[in-house]
């Protein structure tokens, strides 16, 4: 058998159990092992092994469970809550204000927690039944909430790209400061749709009557600061990595430690708090260390196979497709598989395959980093089995029905669609910021 058709036998193997519904890091890893034996004999079992013990000595991965640990305990300790009632109060006399508020709380929420799932939780919770009682129209809200939680795998500290820098052995900190602009600017053209669309059909995001606004000026401005509480703690994290100050991994411990801080100097850390963020930490991290582990031995396989120069050729040689049409491709496969695969799943799959072949085709891997997390926000909200859409069904109150969310996320993939056009016709929106900290 040919290299080239054990290689698609293991794709196909690997896809074959995950739709059975097996554990994501028991297929991948299972099927590495299987073939590693099945092709060398018990000195297969190397291949794998060095490729995780690669993994044990890479120094950043110990960011992952400081910045989980982070957004736990600002959520849990319900810190997170000041910020929308801070949007709620400053942005509710506005048309569509509070859905604007909404996207906003969502920006902040991404920067303390890096998974789009937290935002989901916290924008279904709180978010969705006050728009909801303010007449807000529910298919616009539900994409709102919907289209803010999937920055939480682009605007920093996302987990996602953590795993992305693991396996394409890519420098965090680039990565993170790669998905800035194009996580801002993503989030500005949602608020510029909501505010157009607002403007157009008032009806659907009614301004809050007299009586929400009626409150005192102190008010307002303790509201504000007990919602910049939370941006702080970002700050005091971010700057000194920024400034050269302090590593990555002390940055980390930094923002953890100052949320912590805040919990206590809040009265709201107590013993049920701090059980629940380190069990939760300690459940996410192991999941996700498990998931690299068995992407790791996978590609290291596949790299002892070497698929990826056969797949290489296969485009450019023979079918002789231009770099950009493969790309494209990539990213259009990103959005099937993400219709019944989640963004880690996805990324461990065809990590092996696609980050070689997009460093062979002469594309940087910071950049393609960024193009591939904005396309798995798109497959996160696109029918018919998007994971964003049934996050949300789990979540909203029983008047949202399947079809309300299905269509409420029309516009808001439009919209992402075109933020992915242009981070790939001006690759400068993800490469500017990492080129002028790191170039200093």
């Amino acid at each position: 058998m040919s290299y080239e058709m054990i290689a698609l036998l293991m794709f196909a193997s690997m896809m074959a159990m995950l739709m059975t519904g097996q554990r994501v890091f028991g297929a991948i890893g299972g099927i590495a092992t299987i073939a590693a034996l099945l092709l060398w004999g018990p000195g297969g079992s190397e291949l794998p092994f060095s490729a995780v013990m690669k993994l044990m000595k890479w120094y950043p991965m110990l960011t992952l469970p400081m910045f989980i640990f982070m957004g736990f305990v600002l959520s849990e300790s319900k810190i997170a809550d000041d910020l929308y009632r801070m949007f709620h109060v400053w942005m509710g006399p506005v048309r569509g204000g509070l859905a604007i508020g909404t996207i906003g709380l969502m920006v902040l929420i991404s920067a303390m927690n890096g998974l789009s799932v937290a935002g989901m939780a916290i924008g279904a919770t709180i978010a969705l039944p006050e728009l909801l009682k303010r007449n807000y129209d529910k298919r616009m809200v539900t994409g709102v909430i919907q289209a803010g939680s999937s920055l939480g795998i682009l605007v920093p500290p996302s987990v996602v790209l953590v795993l992305y820098a693991m396996i394409a052995r890519q420098p965090v900190g680039q990565l993170w400061l790669a998905g800035v602009v194009p996580g801002l600017m993503m989030a500005v053209l949602f608020i510029l749709y909501i505010y157009i669309r607002c403007k157009l059909q008032p009806e659907l995001g009614p301004a809050i009557k007299s009586a929400d606004a009626d409150i005192s000026k102190a008010e307002k401005y303790r509201l504000l600061l007990a919602g910049l509480l939370p941006i702080g703690i970002f700050a005091s994290m971010m700057v000194p990595f920024l400034n050269g100050w302090t590593s990555l991994v002390e940055s980390s411990a930094i923002g953890a430690m100052a949320a912590f801080v805040a919990a206590v100097l809040k009265r709201r850390m107590t013993w049920e708090v701090f059980e629940n963020s380190l069990k939760q930490t300690l459940g996410v991290s192991c999941m996700f260390l498990w998931i690299v582990l068995a992407a790791l031995g996978f590609g290291a396989v596949f790299d002892g196979l070497g698929a990826v120069k056969a797949i290489d050729g296969l485009f450019t040689e023979q079918l002789g497709l231009n770099p950009w049409v493969i790309l494209i491709l990539m990213q259009l496969s990103f959005i099937l598989m993400g219709t019944f695969l989640d963004d880690t799943a996805m990324l461990v799959i065809v990590a092996p395959l696609y980050v070689p072949l997009v460093k062979a085709l002469g594309f940087d891997l910071i950049w393609y980093g960024v193009l591939y997390t904005i396309t798995t926000q798109i497959a996160y909200m696109t029918p018919p089995f998007g994971y964003n859409l049934f996050l949300m069904r789990a979540m909203a109150p029983p008047e949202i029905k399947l079809k309300d969310i299905y269509s409420s996320i029309i516009p808001f993939v439009m919209v992402m669609m075109l933020a992915l056009t242009l981070v790939m016709v001006f690759p400068d929106l993800a490469m500017w910021l990492p080129n002028y900290v790191y170039g200093r």
